[in-house]
Protein backbone atom coordinates (compact mmCIF):
# COMPACT_ATOMS: atom_id res chain seq x y z
CA UNK A 1 0.00 0.00 0.00
CA UNK A 2 1.01 3.54 -0.58
CA UNK A 3 1.45 5.98 2.28
CA UNK A 4 2.36 8.95 0.15
CA UNK A 5 -0.20 11.53 1.16
CA UNK A 6 -1.67 13.05 4.27
CA UNK A 7 -5.21 14.31 4.18
CA UNK A 8 -4.55 17.33 6.33
CA UNK A 9 -1.23 19.17 6.70
CA UNK A 10 0.26 19.28 10.20
CA UNK A 11 -0.48 22.48 12.17
CA UNK A 12 2.14 25.17 11.77
CA UNK A 13 2.64 25.38 15.53
CA UNK A 14 3.04 21.64 15.99
CA UNK A 15 5.76 20.97 18.60
CA UNK A 16 9.05 19.67 17.31
CA UNK A 17 9.93 16.06 18.00
CA UNK A 18 12.14 15.57 21.07
CA UNK A 19 15.60 14.34 20.14
CA UNK A 20 16.59 11.09 21.91
CA UNK A 21 19.63 11.12 24.18
CA UNK A 22 22.90 10.75 22.34
CA UNK A 23 23.60 7.44 24.07
CA UNK A 24 20.22 5.92 23.20
CA UNK A 25 20.51 2.79 21.06
CA UNK A 26 19.42 3.08 17.46
CA UNK A 27 16.29 1.03 16.81
CA UNK A 28 16.58 -1.37 13.88
CA UNK A 29 14.65 -0.52 10.75
CA UNK A 30 11.27 -2.26 10.69
CA UNK A 31 10.86 -5.15 8.31
CA UNK A 32 8.82 -4.22 5.22
CA UNK A 33 5.33 -5.67 4.90
CA UNK A 34 4.96 -8.85 2.81
CA UNK A 35 3.61 -6.96 -0.22
CA UNK A 36 6.55 -4.56 -0.10
CA UNK A 37 9.04 -7.42 0.31
CA UNK A 38 7.55 -9.13 -2.73
CA UNK A 39 7.89 -5.92 -4.71
CA UNK A 40 11.53 -5.46 -3.58
CA UNK A 41 12.25 -8.97 -4.86
CA UNK A 42 10.76 -7.94 -8.23
CA UNK A 43 12.88 -4.79 -8.26
CA UNK A 44 15.99 -6.85 -7.48
CA UNK A 45 15.15 -9.19 -10.35
CA UNK A 46 14.44 -6.31 -12.69
CA UNK A 47 17.78 -4.66 -11.95
CA UNK A 48 19.75 -7.91 -12.24
CA UNK A 49 21.10 -7.02 -15.70
CA UNK A 50 22.46 -3.75 -14.32
CA UNK A 51 23.65 -5.16 -11.03
CA UNK A 52 25.41 -8.25 -12.39
CA UNK A 53 27.73 -6.18 -14.56
CA UNK A 54 28.66 -4.04 -11.57
CA UNK A 55 28.91 -6.97 -9.14
CA UNK A 56 31.46 -8.71 -11.38
CA UNK A 57 33.89 -5.94 -10.54
CA UNK A 58 34.10 -7.15 -6.94
CA UNK A 59 34.87 -10.82 -7.63
CA UNK A 60 38.63 -10.29 -7.43
CA UNK A 61 40.92 -10.32 -4.43
CA UNK A 62 42.46 -6.83 -4.56
CA UNK A 63 41.38 -3.24 -4.19
CA UNK A 64 43.52 -1.56 -6.82
CA UNK A 65 43.27 0.84 -9.73
CA UNK A 66 42.12 -1.97 -12.00
CA UNK A 67 39.06 -2.43 -9.79
CA UNK A 68 38.16 1.27 -9.98
CA UNK A 69 38.67 1.29 -13.76
CA UNK A 70 36.39 -1.72 -14.18
CA UNK A 71 33.82 -0.10 -11.93
CA UNK A 72 33.97 3.09 -13.97
CA UNK A 73 33.24 1.12 -17.15
CA UNK A 74 30.39 -0.79 -15.48
CA UNK A 75 28.73 2.38 -14.20
CA UNK A 76 28.98 4.05 -17.59
CA UNK A 77 27.52 0.98 -19.27
CA UNK A 78 24.64 1.15 -16.78
CA UNK A 79 23.95 4.71 -18.00
CA UNK A 80 24.95 6.39 -14.75
CA UNK A 81 26.52 9.11 -16.87
CA UNK A 82 29.96 10.71 -16.63
CA UNK A 83 29.16 13.19 -13.85
CA UNK A 84 27.51 10.66 -11.54
CA UNK A 85 30.20 8.07 -12.26
CA UNK A 86 33.01 10.47 -11.40
CA UNK A 87 31.18 11.53 -8.23
CA UNK A 88 30.55 7.94 -7.10
CA UNK A 89 34.14 6.87 -7.73
CA UNK A 90 35.55 9.80 -5.74
CA UNK A 91 33.06 9.20 -2.93
CA UNK A 92 33.84 5.48 -2.91
CA UNK A 93 37.58 6.06 -2.72
CA UNK A 94 36.98 8.27 0.33
CA UNK A 95 34.76 5.66 2.00
CA UNK A 96 37.27 2.88 1.34
CA UNK A 97 40.06 4.95 2.88
CA UNK A 98 38.01 5.89 5.95
CA UNK A 99 36.84 2.30 6.49
CA UNK A 100 40.35 0.93 5.87
CA UNK A 101 38.69 -1.65 3.64
CA UNK A 102 40.85 -4.48 2.30
CA UNK A 103 38.23 -6.83 0.83
CA UNK A 104 36.52 -6.08 -2.53
CA UNK A 105 33.28 -7.51 -1.09
CA UNK A 106 33.41 -4.77 1.56
CA UNK A 107 33.88 -2.18 -1.19
CA UNK A 108 30.67 -3.40 -2.78
CA UNK A 109 28.80 -2.58 0.43
CA UNK A 110 30.42 0.84 0.56
CA UNK A 111 29.32 1.47 -3.04
CA UNK A 112 25.73 0.63 -2.06
CA UNK A 113 25.99 3.26 0.69
CA UNK A 114 27.40 5.80 -1.77
CA UNK A 115 24.60 5.18 -4.29
CA UNK A 116 21.94 5.39 -1.57
CA UNK A 117 23.30 8.73 -0.38
CA UNK A 118 23.46 10.05 -3.94
CA UNK A 119 19.84 9.04 -4.59
CA UNK A 120 18.54 10.23 -1.20
CA UNK A 121 17.49 13.71 -2.48
CA UNK A 122 15.16 11.98 -4.96
CA UNK A 123 13.22 10.29 -2.16
CA UNK A 124 10.20 12.45 -1.39
CA UNK A 125 6.52 11.57 -0.79
CA UNK A 126 3.76 12.86 -3.03
CA UNK A 127 1.46 14.92 -0.82
CA UNK A 128 -2.26 15.13 -1.39
CA UNK A 129 -4.75 17.10 0.68
CA UNK A 130 -3.04 20.48 1.02
CA UNK A 131 -5.14 21.88 -1.84
CA UNK A 132 -8.79 21.36 -2.74
CA UNK A 133 -8.47 19.74 -5.16
CA UNK A 134 -4.83 18.80 -5.68
CA UNK A 135 -4.30 19.15 -9.43
CA UNK A 136 -1.73 16.98 -11.19
CA UNK A 137 -0.57 17.33 -14.77
CA UNK A 138 1.08 14.19 -16.14
CA UNK A 139 3.39 14.36 -19.17
CA UNK A 140 5.78 12.08 -21.05
CA UNK A 141 6.67 10.66 -24.42
CA UNK A 142 4.54 8.04 -26.13
CA UNK A 143 5.19 4.52 -24.87
CA UNK A 144 6.62 5.51 -21.47
CA UNK A 145 3.59 4.11 -19.64
CA UNK A 146 1.98 7.45 -18.83
CA UNK A 147 -1.71 6.51 -18.98
CA UNK A 148 -1.10 3.15 -17.30
CA UNK A 149 0.79 4.87 -14.46
CA UNK A 150 -2.10 7.32 -14.05
CA UNK A 151 -4.46 4.37 -13.78
CA UNK A 152 -2.39 2.67 -11.10
CA UNK A 153 -1.98 5.89 -9.13
CA UNK A 154 -5.72 6.55 -9.40
CA UNK A 155 -6.55 3.12 -8.02
CA UNK A 156 -4.28 3.62 -5.02
CA UNK A 157 -5.74 7.07 -4.38
CA UNK A 158 -9.28 5.72 -4.57
CA UNK A 159 -8.42 2.84 -2.26
CA UNK A 160 -7.19 5.39 0.28
CA UNK A 161 -10.44 7.35 0.25
CA UNK A 162 -9.55 10.05 -2.25
CA UNK A 163 -12.22 11.23 -4.69
CA UNK A 164 -10.44 11.41 -8.05
CA UNK A 165 -11.41 13.03 -11.33
CA UNK A 166 -9.48 12.25 -14.51
CA UNK A 167 -9.10 14.65 -17.44
CA UNK A 168 -8.68 12.87 -20.77
CA UNK A 169 -6.57 15.63 -22.29
CA UNK A 170 -4.69 13.26 -24.60
CA UNK A 171 -7.13 14.06 -27.41
CA UNK A 172 -4.67 13.42 -30.26
CA UNK A 173 -4.03 9.71 -29.69
CA UNK A 174 -6.55 7.20 -30.92
CA UNK A 175 -8.24 5.30 -28.08
CA UNK A 176 -6.53 7.40 -25.39
CA UNK A 177 -9.88 8.40 -23.88
CA UNK A 178 -11.03 4.79 -23.94
CA UNK A 179 -7.84 3.60 -22.24
CA UNK A 180 -8.23 6.14 -19.47
CA UNK A 181 -11.90 5.20 -19.11
CA UNK A 182 -10.93 1.54 -18.65
CA UNK A 183 -8.58 2.50 -15.83
CA UNK A 184 -11.31 4.64 -14.26
CA UNK A 185 -13.60 1.60 -14.30
CA UNK A 186 -10.88 -0.55 -12.73
CA UNK A 187 -10.41 2.05 -10.01
CA UNK A 188 -14.18 2.11 -9.45
CA UNK A 189 -14.16 -1.56 -8.65
CA UNK A 190 -14.12 -5.04 -10.00
CA UNK A 191 -14.42 -8.62 -8.85
CA UNK A 192 -13.70 -8.68 -5.13
CA UNK A 193 -12.75 -5.00 -5.03
CA UNK A 194 -14.74 -2.05 -3.74
CA UNK A 195 -12.83 1.23 -3.40
CA UNK A 196 -13.74 3.81 -0.79
CA UNK A 197 -14.92 6.30 -3.41
CA UNK A 198 -15.58 6.36 -7.13
CA UNK A 199 -13.51 7.81 -9.95
CA UNK A 200 -14.94 10.20 -12.52
CA UNK A 201 -13.64 11.16 -15.95
CA UNK A 202 -14.04 14.31 -18.06
CA UNK A 203 -13.49 13.93 -21.80
CA UNK A 204 -14.43 15.48 -25.13
CA UNK A 205 -14.31 13.78 -28.50
CA UNK A 206 -11.73 15.70 -30.56
CA UNK A 207 -11.71 18.41 -27.91
CA UNK A 208 -8.97 20.93 -27.24
CA UNK A 209 -6.59 19.49 -24.60
CA UNK A 210 -6.39 22.76 -22.68
CA UNK A 211 -10.18 23.13 -22.69
CA UNK A 212 -10.62 19.57 -21.41
CA UNK A 213 -8.13 20.23 -18.61
CA UNK A 214 -9.87 23.49 -17.68
CA UNK A 215 -13.28 21.84 -17.57
CA UNK A 216 -11.90 19.01 -15.44
CA UNK A 217 -10.43 21.34 -12.82
CA UNK A 218 -13.66 23.38 -12.65
CA UNK A 219 -15.69 20.18 -12.35
CA UNK A 220 -13.33 18.83 -9.71
CA UNK A 221 -13.83 21.93 -7.57
CA UNK A 222 -17.59 21.85 -8.01
CA UNK A 223 -17.87 18.15 -7.18
CA UNK A 224 -15.66 18.28 -4.11
CA UNK A 225 -12.93 16.08 -5.58
CA UNK A 226 -9.70 15.56 -3.69
CA UNK A 227 -7.52 15.05 -6.78
CA UNK A 228 -7.74 16.01 -10.45
CA UNK A 229 -5.28 14.29 -12.80
CA UNK A 230 -4.79 15.53 -16.38
CA UNK A 231 -3.50 12.92 -18.84
CA UNK A 232 -1.75 14.81 -21.65
CA UNK A 233 -0.61 13.75 -25.11
CA UNK A 234 2.74 12.00 -25.36
CA UNK A 235 5.39 13.91 -27.25
CA UNK A 236 9.12 14.20 -27.77
CA UNK A 237 10.81 17.24 -26.21
CA UNK A 238 12.21 18.08 -29.67
CA UNK A 239 8.67 18.70 -30.96
CA UNK A 240 8.63 22.34 -29.94
CA UNK A 241 5.13 23.12 -31.23
CA UNK A 242 3.75 20.26 -29.18
CA UNK A 243 5.73 21.27 -26.11
CA UNK A 244 4.11 24.69 -26.49
CA UNK A 245 0.75 22.91 -26.26
CA UNK A 246 1.78 21.54 -22.87
CA UNK A 247 2.73 25.02 -21.70
CA UNK A 248 -0.71 26.21 -22.80
CA UNK A 249 -2.41 23.44 -20.82
CA UNK A 250 -0.47 24.43 -17.73
CA UNK A 251 -1.43 28.11 -18.15
CA UNK A 252 -5.10 27.26 -18.65
CA UNK A 253 -5.14 25.00 -15.58
CA UNK A 254 -3.81 27.95 -13.55
CA UNK A 255 -6.77 30.02 -14.76
CA UNK A 256 -9.18 27.35 -13.54
CA UNK A 257 -7.57 27.21 -10.08
CA UNK A 258 -5.03 29.61 -8.68
CA UNK A 259 -1.71 27.92 -7.94
CA UNK A 260 -2.52 24.86 -10.03
CA UNK A 261 -1.19 22.53 -11.26
CA UNK A 262 0.29 21.64 -7.90
CA UNK A 263 2.20 18.72 -9.37
CA UNK A 264 3.72 18.34 -12.84
CA UNK A 265 4.79 14.72 -13.16
CA UNK A 266 6.95 13.26 -15.92
CA UNK A 267 6.68 9.55 -16.65
CA UNK A 268 9.95 8.14 -18.03
CA UNK A 269 10.81 4.69 -19.34
CA UNK A 270 13.68 3.20 -17.30
CA UNK A 271 14.93 1.36 -20.38
CA UNK A 272 15.85 4.58 -22.16
CA UNK A 273 18.94 5.22 -20.03
CA UNK A 274 20.64 8.54 -20.70
CA UNK A 275 17.76 9.57 -22.96
CA UNK A 276 15.63 9.69 -19.80
CA UNK A 277 17.91 12.42 -18.43
CA UNK A 278 17.51 14.34 -21.68
CA UNK A 279 13.74 14.12 -21.33
CA UNK A 280 13.87 15.23 -17.70
CA UNK A 281 15.91 18.31 -18.57
CA UNK A 282 13.72 19.28 -21.54
CA UNK A 283 10.37 18.85 -19.79
CA UNK A 284 11.67 20.52 -16.63
CA UNK A 285 12.92 23.54 -18.57
CA UNK A 286 9.55 23.85 -20.31
CA UNK A 287 7.15 23.09 -17.46
CA UNK A 288 8.96 23.07 -14.14
CA UNK A 289 8.65 19.44 -13.10
CA UNK A 290 7.80 18.60 -9.50
CA UNK A 291 8.23 14.83 -9.66
CA UNK A 292 9.01 11.74 -11.72
CA UNK A 293 7.48 8.32 -12.24
CA UNK A 294 10.06 5.84 -13.56
CA UNK A 295 8.51 2.81 -15.26
CA UNK A 296 9.65 -0.49 -16.79
CA UNK A 297 12.61 -1.09 -14.50
CA UNK A 298 11.99 -4.82 -14.84
CA UNK A 299 14.69 -6.36 -16.96
CA UNK A 300 16.68 -3.21 -17.74
CA UNK A 301 20.46 -2.97 -18.02
CA UNK A 302 20.28 0.80 -17.60
CA UNK A 303 19.28 1.16 -13.96
CA UNK A 304 22.11 3.61 -13.37
CA UNK A 305 20.08 6.34 -15.06
CA UNK A 306 18.66 7.36 -11.67
CA UNK A 307 22.18 8.24 -10.54
CA UNK A 308 22.55 10.50 -13.57
CA UNK A 309 19.26 12.22 -12.74
CA UNK A 310 20.26 12.63 -9.10
CA UNK A 311 23.57 14.24 -10.03
CA UNK A 312 22.36 16.53 -12.83
CA UNK A 313 18.67 17.29 -12.21
CA UNK A 314 17.58 16.08 -8.76
CA UNK A 315 13.81 16.03 -9.25
CA UNK A 316 11.97 13.78 -6.77
CA UNK A 317 11.11 10.27 -7.93
CA UNK A 318 7.68 9.67 -6.44
CA UNK A 319 7.17 6.18 -7.86
CA UNK A 320 9.00 3.44 -9.72
CA UNK A 321 7.43 0.55 -11.59
CA UNK A 322 8.63 -2.98 -12.25
CA UNK A 323 5.67 -4.57 -14.02
CA UNK A 324 2.13 -4.32 -15.33
CA UNK A 325 0.21 -5.16 -12.15
CA UNK A 326 -1.29 -2.51 -9.90
CA UNK A 327 1.02 -3.38 -7.02
CA UNK A 328 4.08 -3.14 -9.31
CA UNK A 329 4.05 0.67 -8.97
CA UNK A 330 5.47 1.62 -5.58
CA UNK A 331 7.02 4.57 -3.77
CA UNK A 332 10.73 5.12 -4.31
CA UNK A 333 13.27 4.38 -1.59
CA UNK A 334 16.90 5.28 -2.24
CA UNK A 335 18.21 2.62 0.15
CA UNK A 336 16.00 -0.12 -1.27
CA UNK A 337 17.00 0.79 -4.82
CA UNK A 338 20.74 0.81 -4.03
CA UNK A 339 20.55 -2.53 -2.24
CA UNK A 340 18.47 -4.08 -5.03
CA UNK A 341 20.92 -2.79 -7.60
CA UNK A 342 23.92 -4.41 -5.96
CA UNK A 343 22.31 -7.51 -4.46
Amino acid sequence: MFSFFKKKPAPIDAPAAVEPPAAAPVAPEPEPEPERRSWIDKLRGGLRKTGSSIAQVFTGTQIDEALYEELESALLMADAGVKATEFLLADLRRRVKEAKATDPAQVKGLLADAIADLLAPLEKPLRVGEHAPTVMMVVGVNGAGKTTSIGKLTRHLADNGQKVLLAAADTFRAAAREQLAVWAERADGGPGHTPAVSVEIVSQADGDPAAVSYDAVVAGKARGCDVVIADTAGRLPTQLHLMDELKKIKRVIAKAQQGAPHEVLLVVDGNTGQNALTQVKAFDDALGLTGLVVTKLDGTAKGGMLAAIARERAIPVYFIGVGEKLEDLQTFSAREFAQALLS
